[in-house]
C-alpha cells in the first residue's frame, strides 16, 4: 500500500466532519471568517488531492510539496484568526500533517 494511502487517515482527521464552530479572534472580523472558510477549502482540496496522487514517485512528491505548503498557509490562517482550543487543536493538525509530509520528502523525494 502507498505511504501517502496509509498516512491520508491521519490527515483527514477531524478535517471533514462537516461545519465546524469556529472561535474567532474577534467577532466581527468578517476578515478573519472569510479567512478561515478559504483555509478550510484549501485544506480540503488538499486532502483530495493526497488521495487522488498515483503511484508515480514524481507525482506523489509533487502532491507532497503542494500539501506541506498547503498546510503551512493554512495553520498561518489558524494561527491569526482562531483561539482557546479549537486553535491549538487545528494548528496541531495541520502542523502534524506539514511535519509528517515534509518528513516523507526529504526521505523519498530525492531527485523528484
Amino acid at each position: 500500500m502507498p505511504v501517502f494511502r496509509r498516512l491520508l487517515p491521519l490527515a483527514l482527521c477531524g478535517c471533514l466532519g462537516g461545519p465546524l464552530p469556529l472561535a474567532w479572534a474577534g467577532p466581527t472580523d468578517v476578515a478573519c471568517a472569510r479567512d478561515v472558510l478559504v483555509a478550510n477549502s484549501m485544506q480540503r482540496q488538499a486532502l483530495d488531492q493526497l488521495e487522488q496522487a498515483g503511484g508515480d514517485p514524481a507525482d506523489q512528491c509533487r502532491v507532497w510539496r503542494r500539501h506541506v505548503e498547503t498546510m503551512r498557509r493554512v495553520a498561518s490562517v489558524y494561527g491569526r484568526c482562531l483561539s482557546g482550543a479549537e486553535r491549538n487543536a487545528r494548528l496541531d493538525q495541520v502542523q502534524g500533517s506539514e511535519k509528517e509530509f515534509s518528513g516523507l520528502i526529504k526521505g523519498r523525494c530525492k531527485g523528484f
